[in-house]
């Protein structure tokens, strides 16, 4: 232990908001016996210059203490990690409002099967930090010792050094830590791309001999850890990690097997490339078109579904490789991908609405090139507004998420065709827009309601209302909106026809 330096407690600085209450628990602790001590991301972040009003501290305290002790200075108390030690508290000051974490000393690992720790609580601090991923991550600060500028750093796996390195090693050696918790390797992803940091070669090493351990972490865990890489500023660097030391072939096997496909113009990308390309880019647009009264909106919040399609849209193509007068062909890979993409997002546990906004997406992302190789680039071109109409209506509540993928997916080194495509988007934009506008496209309804339908045809509820709804629906998408008139019209012609036949 070491008394904070004049770089740290300048650093440290970014706490200062968060002093009060981190003061209060620390006397709170100190006087019922007990040390507490800031610990792992609020101190790296802290010594990097940001904050947040997430505080995780750990404690000598056992669970029922702790959660005394939080009940007496907290606005509310809860306690659904009680089992691993962790009681979590809200406590409101002023303007500020803060989530709290604390945690007993522990020493726990994963038995060589299981797929949940074994818990065990440390009995020092030392014990504690040892037990953490990595060293950045293992420092703390006793906060039980005064004011800010009293408190004291605690650091005794080089941490601040590995800090100021922008180096991921682990405080243990990487086989036990890893070996302890599977999962950690894909924090080593995460982080990497998170922090912009490099993982150390050993922990790299250890990663490529242990990626089959990955297999005794629940889904759930492993999908929250992939959503936390995909959501971060840079994912390239984290992806990149997991597949090339195997962990991405046990957890995400679709992307290692993009990695030797040659793309369709058999040139010097491969597809998994292009993917990590297309979703860079879809990064890029999804912050540029997100817009709050015409202005960026601040609060910009990373969309996973995006990014999930851009990484996972072209999945399809390894299994429909082919050769034709020379050249590769991937026919039908978008419906095979949206397929692959459907299974293995079910087995990573992710929500039926995530996995069906993603496989509708990687389905749809192809459907573009129909309109732009008609289109020169005229009002007329492309496609009717019949085709524009069903475009949208398929794309649905995904559409403005498909007009990021679909633009995102050009990687070409063509200037001129990189520029015709975009062209032919921005015309397809354009015409959405001027049919929504002019029919209020958003609605997509036929001109008559099932009751209209019902009174018109003198039927009851049943399946033929429906088929009547649908083919008006179908006349509205063909013609646009017919008025009440003509669409009982066509609807009585229609229901004639039927019954001649």
């Amino acid at each position: 232990m070491s008394n904070v330096s004049r770089a740290q407690t300048t650093a440290l600085a970014s706490l200062l908001p968060a002093s009060p209450i981190i003061t209060e628990l620390g006397r709170a602790f100190t006087e019922a016996g007990h040390e507490l001590y800031l610990v792992g991301g609020s101190v790296r972040d802290a010594l990097l210059g940001t904050s947040g009003h997430d505080l995780d501290f750990t404690t000598s305290a056992r669970p029922d203490e702790t959660q005394r002790l939080l009940n007496e200075i907290s606005d509310a108390v809860w306690d659904v990690g009680r089992d691993f030690g962790t009681i979590s508290a809200l406590a409101r000051r002023g303007d500020h409002e803060w989530l709290i974490e604390v945690t007993t000393f522990r020493a726990d690992s994963y038995r060589s099967s299981s797929r949940k720790p074994e818990v065990v609580y440390g009995l020092s601090v030392e014990d504690d930090l040892m037990r953490r991923d990595f060293t950045v991550n293992a420092m703390a600060l006793d906060v039980g010792c005064g004011d800010l500028g009293d408190w004291r750093f605690v650091d005794p796996y080089g941490g601040l050094t590995d800090l100021a390195d922008r180096t991921l090693r682990t405080p243990s050696t990487p086989e036990i830590s890893f070996g302890d918790d599977p999962l950690r390797m894909m924090r080593a992803a995460r982080f990497a791309s998170q922090l912009d940091f490099e993982v150390d070669p050993a922990a790299r090493q250890a990663m490529t001999e242990m990626a089959e351990r990955i297999t005794i972490i629940s889904a759930e865990r492993v999908r929250d850890e992939l959503s936390k890489l995909l959501l971060t500023d840079s994912p390239r660097a984290g992806l990149d990690l997991l597949v090339t030391t195997g962990v991405a072939g046990i957890v995400l096997p679709e992307l290692p097997a993009m990695r030797l496909e040659r793309d369709e113009h058999m040139r010097h990308k491969d597809v998994y490339e292009h993917s990590l390309i297309v979703l860079e880019q879809a990064i890029a647009l999804e912050k540029s078109r997100d817009f709050v009264d015409g202005r960026p909106n601040p609060d910009h919040q990373p969309d996973l579904i995006v990014r999930l399609a851009a990484l996972l849209h072209d999945i399809g193509k390894p299994a429909t490789r082919g050769f034709e007068d020379g050249k590769v062909t991937f026919h039908h890979h978008d419906i095979v991908g949206a397929k692959m993409a459907r299974k293995r997002l079910r087995a990573l546990h992710y929500s039926k609405e995530t996995t069906k906004a993603v496989s509708d997406l990687i389905a749809l992302h192809l459907r573009f090139h129909g309109y732009a190789e008609g289109s020169s680039g005229g009002a007329s071109s492309g496609w009717s507004d019949a085709a524009v109409r069903r475009y949208v209506r398929d794309a649905g509540d995904q559409l403005e998420r498909l007009h990021i993928l679909t633009r995102s997916d050009c990687t070409t080194r063509n200037v001129r065709k990189a520029e015709r495509l975009r062209r032919a988007y921005d015309e397809l934009e354009f015409r959405i827009d001027e049919l929504a506008a002019a029919e209020e496209m958003d609605a997509m309804r036929p001109d008559l309601d099932g009751n209209q339908i019902m009174a018109l045809l003198g039927i009851g509820p049943g399946p033929e209302v429906g088929q009547a709804y649908q083919f008006l629906l179908g006349r509205r998408i063909e013609e646009g909106p017919l008025g009440p008139e003509r669409a009982a019209a066509e609807l009585q012609q229609w229901w004639g026809s039927r019954d001649e036949r």
